[in-house]
């Protein structure tokens, strides 16, 4: 059997893992389960390279049955795992740091559920059934927000009274682990020292501002609600909408939250899909009007982070839509040509790494995230004590 490292990345509907040499430093097999945690729950095993290995239905709709699966299949393949690398969606500011779990740290992650009700609980619920599968096996949370930890205080504070940022009301940020992955990449493609936006756009979807690979502020604030529009989620929204749900429409707030975290974004304002795949295909006015407030959303939020650094260098794009949708990157980038951005569009439809034209007075860049070997690289010296 070969020792390895196992990172794993827990949705509320996808689980995401991958096996590494014990250094961290070396990718041997890809996993996920789709629809985890539920009675059609599936689980599929690829080599590095794609090779499909495994692709089996699970029997039972738990997700402690679906950790079992995980371990039963990676002892099919020949690797015994040693230790566990989580994300962990919040850290609040007990965290700026990987941190190895125990049951002091796993008490505390408890605590910041109600600052990630959606996230957290699944990540704990993995988490415990590692625990409970095999007790004797080492565990370290990684954070998505640490990675912001040390922004300035300006980027962190809501102008709200002094006693609520004194109890953590305050912007944390997030998808660090997505920023940590591309803030490494940056010296590769010449711009470690540089200014640069970088847009994770996915099903959830933030913007952050480096400057020489550091987080200076970010679109994403107290939680994944804010900032940027996503496929169900809205973004930066009038805090009077809400109240205006619960007083005049009698939404509790379970209603309220499943309204802000399942029905906005692309699919309530397309009334179609959360997908912006099934969007880009669809003359639906609706679906055209979706893509085009995403579009406009995230070239603003960009412009807004440049302020925050005092100017601009380069754009990023990374995620599922971020580095796979031409469209929406042209769209974006079209609406910033006034701060001299320029296409060149069969880079574009490639989705080569460079995007921009020769001439092009500031880069545009296509990067893959690597959130799982961000985590293995990040977690394996504590899971080698």
């Amino acid at each position: 059997m070969t020792p390895v490292l196992l990172a794993v990345n827990a949705g509320s509907a996808t689980l995401k893992f991958r096996t590494y040499s014990r250094d961290g430093r070396h990718l041997r097999l890809h996993g996920v389960i789709d629809r985890f945690g539920s009675p059609q729950a599936s689980l599929r095993v690829t080599e590095a390279d794609g090779t499909l290995l495994a692709e089996r239905g699970l029997p039972a709709g738990d997700r402690a049955a679906a950790v079992a699966a995980i371990l039963e299949q990676l002892r099919a393949h020949g690797e015994e795992v040693t230790g566990v690398a989580h994300r962990v969606v919040h850290g609040g500011e007990l965290f700026s740091e990987p941190v190895r779990i125990t049951p002091a740290v796993r008490e505390a992650l408890e605590g910041f559920v109600p600052l990630a009700p959606l996230h957290q609980p699944v990540s704990l619920g993995v988490i415990d059934a590692f625990a409970n599968l095999a007790p004797p096996l080492p565990q370290a949370a990684c954070f998505d927000t640490a990675f912001h930890a040390h922004q300035p205080q300006v980027a962190s504070r809501f102008a709200i009274a002094r006693h609520w940022h004194d109890q953590g009301v305050r912007r944390y940020g997030f998808h660090g682990l997505s920023y940590g992955s591309i803030a490494r990449q940056l010296p590769a493609v010449g711009l470690g020292d540089a200014r640069v936006v970088v847009c994770h756009l996915g099903s959830g979807a933030s913007a952050c501002a480096l400057r020489q690979g550091v987080s200076i502020a970010s679109s994403m604030g107290f939680s994944a609600l804010d900032g940027l529009m996503m496929g169900t989620r809205p973004g930066a929204l009038d805090a009077e909408v809400v109240l205006y749900w619960m007083e005049h429409e009698g939404m509790s707030i379970d209603e309220v939250r499943r309204e802000l975290y399942k029905h906005s974004g692309l699919l309530g304002v397309s009334g179609i899909s959360a997908d912006m795949r099934d969007l880009l295909g669809c003359d639906v006015p609706a679906a055209l009007e979706a893509v085009d407030l995403f579009c406009y959303r995230a070239a603003k939020e960009i412009a807004a982070l440049a302020t925050a650094m005092e100017g601009l260098d380069a754009v990023v794009f990374t995620a599922g839509i971020g580095e796979r949708s031409p469209e929406v990157r042209a769209r974006i980038l079209a609406r910033l040509a006034w701060l001299g951005f320029t296409v060149e569009p069969s880079a574009n439809l490639a989705n080569a790494q460079c995007i921009s034209a020769a001439d092009s007075r500031r880069s545009a860049w296509v990067l893959q995230t690597d959130e799982e070997g961000e985590m293995a690289r990040l977690a394996a010296p504590l899971l080698a004590l």
